[in-house]
């Protein structure tokens, strides 16, 4: 009881048959204060009531003396498998997201996955860079799923997320009492990446003492938890990922070259949205379907113009803000086909937010004539949603004769936009 009060195991050992407190009350104060240990009781003068009674406090295995080594290694084997298990199934339903798949058939998409599944058979270090949404994870989660370490646990920490004070006892776990808070004994994500990928999104977060720790840690192999008194050896395959510029973080003194090329083996680039294009639609309709199903709504699809809109847009926020998007239409419009207003064109094409953000998707080729109308129509439209379809307010704003407004409307396919209930 002493050494569970100050250490972790997985699996605990334990005779019927004690000095002072036999075998089955340890176990019962085992569970009793939480501990979560796989027991496996022993026993050479033991019934079957007491067997019974062990397996309903919570022992996994039974096992009579005189000990056969074959029975002992296999409980032992086959305790270690639950404990192992039960862990990857917590890390996965804490962490496991509803959508996890990489949508795009973009050459920069198609290039990305081709040297992620390269990388993914090794134990080679990766370093993912990208902005904030673009889908950093999603890649890490592609290289595990692809390597020899896919049936082990997939540990993501967040160093951006955690304060600094709580990060190594977060990454290397602590020991009970060994600072205010600590009311038991933790293991860290190292410990329990063991075996699998740790991945350690938003390291250039990660402060100077930490990264030392985190560089030792990925020499040697060993980890020493908080408040604890010796080192532990872990087999852990690290995946870091990062929206920062670490060369030039470095050069500023707030990031450890050595560290960098540690994590430095394998660099990978995820392209933010605005550079593939093409695969936006793509993105859109896979996240329609998506929450659609997911909230028992009726199938929706992109109008036209709305597509227009979406590829227009410059997506600051990248998949993500797509994605929050396109949740939020599937919720709030009522008719199956998504239309500008219901993906909120305003405030999704930056009303007030600079030209770049309220660009035109302007053809690149052919008449000047051509070019100069798209940007026409996408400018009168907006104007005409600004107005609710006002064509007296519209023309006022835009500086023409009222008359004229509805020529250009009715040339340039524009006469559904404008209402003439609301123009009386």
């Amino acid at each position: 009881m002493a050494l569970l009060a100050s250490q972790d195991f997985d699996v605990v050992m334990l005779d019927v048959w004690l000095p002072g407190m036999d075998g089955l009350k340890v176990l019962e104060e085992i569970r009793r204060i939480g501990r979560t240990e796989e027991v496996v009781m022993i026993s050479g003068h033991s019934s079957i009531d007491t067997a019974v009674r062990a397996i309903r406090l919570g022992a996994f295995d039974f096992i009579e003396k005189p000990l056969s080594l074959d029975r002992v290694e296999v409980s032992v084997q086959n305790a270690l498998k639950k404990v192992r298990l039960e862990e990857s199934n917590k890390i996965l339903m804490e962490q496991l997201g509803p959508d996890m798949e990489i949508v795009g058939q973009s050459a920069p998409m198609r290039l990305l996955k081709e040297q992620a599944l390269r990388a993914a058979p090794t134990d080679g270090r990766v370093l993912i860079l990208g902005e904030n949404g673009t889908g950093k994870e999603l890649i890490a989660r592609l290289i595990h799923a692809n390597s020899l370490r896919a049936s082990e646990a997939f540990v993501e920490v967040n160093c951006a997320a955690i304060p600094q004070e709580l990060i190594e006892s977060e990454l290397f776990g602590h020991r009970k009492g060994s600072f205010t808070g600590a009311f038991e004994n933790k293991k860290g994500k190292f410990l329990l990446a063991s075996g699998g990928t740790l991945f350690l999104d938003e390291v250039g977060d990660m402060s100077l003492a930490t990264q030392a720790k985190v560089l030792r840690a990925l020499e040697e192999q060993t980890i020493e938890p908080v408040g604890g008194l010796g080192s532990v050896k872990v087999n852990v395959r690290v995946i870091a990922a990062t929206n920062k510029d670490l060369p030039a973080e470095i050069a500023a003194g707030r990031f450890r070259e050595d560290l960098y090329y540690r994590l430095n083996v394998v660099p990978l680039r995820v392209p933010p949205l605005k550079e593939r294009r093409e695969d936006i639609p793509l993105i859109a309709e896979h996240y329609l379907r998506s929450f659609a199903a997911r909230y028992g709504r009726p199938a929706k699809h992109l109008s036209g113009e709305a597509r227009e809109a979406l590829m227009a847009y410059q997506w600051p926020g990248n998949v993500r803000e797509l994605k929050n998007l396109m949740e939020r239409a599937v919720i709030m419009a009522s008719a199956s086909e998504i239309g500008p207003r219901d993906i909120g064109l305003g405030a999704a094409l930056g009303e007030g937010a600079g030209v770049q953000a309220a660009a035109v998707a302007l053809p690149w080729e052919g008449p000047i004539k051509k070019a100069r109308e798209v940007f026409e129509r996408e400018f009168i439209r907006r104007s005409l949603e600004r107005n609710q379809g006002n064509v007296s307010r519209t023309a006022e704003e835009l500086g023409i004769e009222r008359r004229h407004l509805y020529r250009r409307l009715q040339a340039l396919g524009l006469r559904k936009e404008a209402s003439d209930e609301a123009d009386e």
